[in-house]
């Protein structure tokens, strides 16, 4: 099926969906079987119905995600307009996020995510080990477009919000089976109980396994496969009605194989060609290691009737030892071995206020967190290995506040700022050594340093006030309107990968880049509220953003990270939920954005090619703006979605049968177009079938995912030059799998 094709099928499908909407309006009124259920959020950290929210927001309650046969949040890519979330390239469980096409695609330590991940309310502060599988959850809130105000740094493109379930007062336990596709064996386990006294413990463990998609065909290990543990333990405390505490601890443990990619050339040197795409003959190895943990408390205290306090104190660690072989081969061509590791305390207070007419939070927050890493480049053809590393220290402060006042019944305004300072301490080092193998720093052959081409330490302050404003106004019961201005910021830094022999300005770091948003709105109920949408139109001016770039040069491979200049994006999204009968109801999601460069301003070092003429090289290095000839990556023109769940009874139970089509447009994989690796539009389609026996107690599900069994790339690298053997490798997302679980609960 051709792209064309593929959109117009879920335009037409939407449309049918809408259309047999409003033909549900011709039939008597609605009673409760017909309508759909109203949505509470925390976007604005109190809670919230979504239709009062003046931001776009996107809600999945754990039911919806499990119909959608979400396993972990990479389902967001399906379910959610104009945002990427999917595992990062060469790896299984690190996190890639974009929203209105803002984010970070590179995470090497030190560098900062555009996107916020929060888990609870705590910030996860990596991305390594933070593809978060989906269970023993509430929802997921997606909050899209700058949250400087309420969420602060680094939350400039938004926020994924991962909420969990409360133990409550009543014991209870469940046990889930899978078995599916490439022997897929996932169990979890989960169960809570009251002790006394208004204390409540559980916990939940979850087993995820899975032989590769490919093999290595080197070493005979599996290739894209999944091994994974996850623990989450808890404890609750109400003494009386006003006052709670809840202690959660989690940690994830990855030994998933290391995905060295595929390579999409035959290679130069050696005879090898090219695979299948979830094979490789990577020489490298089959070791990797990625663990995450932490833990948290929350105090909440309801000291009046219209006052509550609220603490939010953690403490994260994570470490990661892992591989990718960049050339693909046996041949130490572009071998690179890492370790990162990274903590960070937070502390944050909170004063929630609400009234008839006045409702809102001021806040107050810390964080202190030190991530670092060290990773060998093994360059077989130049007989040397550079070892690069370093350490990024940060401490934040910030104090914010966010207010809403009703000024009639029917028109509300909004305010709310946020005063952010940032302290960095960063030291960068980068050494070449003789001979291609590993360097001391990776438990290779100790030997004297060939020569120091980075060495130094920095320290920056970063300061930044966000604020947002907003109005909103009632229509009627049902539909509201609003419009909004907002600021989101992304810290600063320095280039973990700077060479300063051949970049001497990557020890002056780089700037933070800011994003200003403003954006209108329509939410609310139609047809008797059998539907409930939510319509937002956006324009975001992005100054200073930071680009990642490397080119290879004569001595390697240079690294860059620039304040590239300024771009505009724009664009409107919709979702809606139907309830077409007692027995049928429908989502729809559609996203258009469109960004352009205005400015992009690229240092390109001395014997790399000149962008503007690629058959030349510079002599010297210069600035040039490239904004004509790139664009934006990860972030497709048109997104969208459809399903569709039918519910009846069966064998006295009930069974939901869901099916899903989601679409994404073309999409770049980088900033400079690669036709080798930019990836065409395509269409996902999903189906899951549910049945659950008459006392609840029993749980059986069918998921099918990518039945067409498309082939689409996530991420790829580009090294295509002699020096490294052609190597342009990709990285792909699952294909078509098939899977049976079944569910006790007690």
């Amino acid at each position: 099926m051709t792209s064309m094709w593929k959109a117009a099928l879920l335009a037409g499908a939407a449309w049918s969906t809408i259309a047999g909407a409003a033909s549900a309006q011709q039939a008597p009124a609605a009673d409760n079987s017909v309508s759909v259920d109203e949505v509470t959020v925390t976007a604005r950290r109190r809670e919230e119905n979504l239709k009062d929210v003046p931001v776009a927001v996107s809600a999945f309650s754990a039911e919806r995600l499990e119909r959608a046969g979400g396993t972990d949040i990479t389902v967001l890519s399906q379910t959610t307009p104009n945002i990427t979330v999917q595992t990062a390239r060469g790896s299984n469980s690190t996190l890639i996020s974009y929203i209105r096409g803002v984010g970070q695609q590179d995470p090497l330590w030190g560098y900062e995510p555009g996107v916020g991940l929060y888990v609870d309310d705590v910030y996860i502060y990596r991305p390594q080990g933070a593809v978060l599988d989906i269970f023993d959850i509430e929802r997921i809130e997606v909050l899209r477009g700058p949250q400087g105000t309420l969420y602060g740094r680094n939350t400039i493109g938004g926020a994924i919000k991962y909420v969990t379930k409360r133990l409550g007062d009543e014991a209870g336990a469940k046990i889930r089976g899978t078995y599916g596709s490439y022997n897929q064996t996932d169990v979890l386990v989960s169960g809570q109980t009251p002790v006394g006294g208004g204390l409540s413990v559980g916990g939940s463990y979850a087993l995820y396994k899975r032989d590769g998609y490919g093999s290595n065909l080197t070493t005979g290990a599996e290739h894209y496969n999944k091994d994974v543990e996850a623990y989450r333990i808890s404890a609750e405390y109400q003494p009386t009605e006003d006052l709670f505490f809840r202690l959660a601890y989690d940690k994830v443990v990855d030994d998933s194989n290391p995905r060295h990619g595929h390579r999409e050339l035959p290679a130069l040197v050696g005879g090898y060609k090219v695979l299948d795409i979830y094979d490789t003959q990577a020489g490298l190895g089959d070791k990797n290691h990625v663990m995450t943990k932490g833990v948290s408390l929350t105090a909440q205290w309801n000291a009046s009737d219209t006052v509550t306090l609220k603490s939010i104190t953690a403490n994260r660690r994570g470490h990661t030892d892992t591989v990718i072989d960049f050339d693909g081969t046996p041949l130490p061509t572009l071998d690179v071995p890492a370790t990162y590791d990274d903590r960070s305390f937070s502390q944050e207070l909170q004063a929630v206020y609400s009234d008839e007419n006045v409702q809102g939070v001021f806040g107050l927050y810390y964080m202190n967190s030190q991530a670092s890493g060290e990773f060998d480049t093994i360059a077989g053809n130049l007989g040397v290995a550079i070892a690069n590393g370093g350490k990024v220290n940060t401490q934040s402060f910030a104090a914010f506040f966010d207010f809403s006042a009703n000024l009639t019944d029917k028109f509300k305004v909004s305010l709310g700022a946020r005063a952010t300072r940032d302290a960095k301490r960063a030291n960068v080092y980068r050494f070449f050594y003789l001979g291609a193998t590993r360097t001391p720093y990776q438990g290779g052959t100790p030997r004297p340093i060939l020569q120091t081409r980075t060495n130094y330490n920095a320290e920056k302050t970063f300061e930044q006030f966000t604020p947002r404003i907003s109005a909103s106004y009632d229509l009627n019961d049902d539909l509201t309107s609003y419009v909004s201005f907002s600021k989101g910021y992304k810290s600063g830094g320095w280039d973990m990968r700077g060479d300063a022999f051949i970049t001497p300005q990557t020890v002056n770091g780089y700037k933070p880049e800011v994003v200003k948003t403003y954006e209108a709105g329509l939410k609310g109920y139609m047809f008797e509220r059998r539907v409930s949408f939510s319509s937002a139109a956006f324009l975001s001016k992005y100054t200073d953003q930071q680009v990642t770039t490397q080119v290879v040069v004569p001595s390697g491979i240079a690294s860059s990270v620039d304040n590239a200049g300024a771009s505009t994006l724009y664009g409107v999204e919709f979702e809606a939920n139907a309830k077409l009968s007692a027995n049928l109801s429908a989502n729809v999601a559609l996203g258009y954005i469109h960004a352009e460069y205005d400015t992009f301003s690229r240092f390109v070092p001395a014997g790399a090619p000149n962008p503007l003429n690629p058959s030349t090289t510079l002599a010297t290095g210069q600035i040039v703006n490239v904004a004509d000839l790139y664009g934006f990556q990860n972030t497709p023109e048109w997104t969208g979605n459809v399903s569709l769940t039918w519910r009846g009874e069966l064998a006295g139970g009930d069974l939901a049968i869901t099916p899903m089509v989601s679409y994404r447009d073309a999409y770049q994989q980088f900033e400079q177009p690669l036709p080798l690796l930019d990836q065409k539009a395509f269409t996902l389609v999903d189906l899951t079938a549910q049945w659950t026996a008459p006392s609840g107690r029993y749980k059986l599900a069918l998921t099918g995912k990518n039945l067409t069994n498309e082939k689409y790339r996530i991420g790829g690298y580009n090294f295509g030059v002699p020096t490294y053997n052609n190597s342009v490798i990709g990285f792909y997302g699952p294909p078509r799998t098939v899977a049976a679980s079944i569910e006790v609960a007690f």
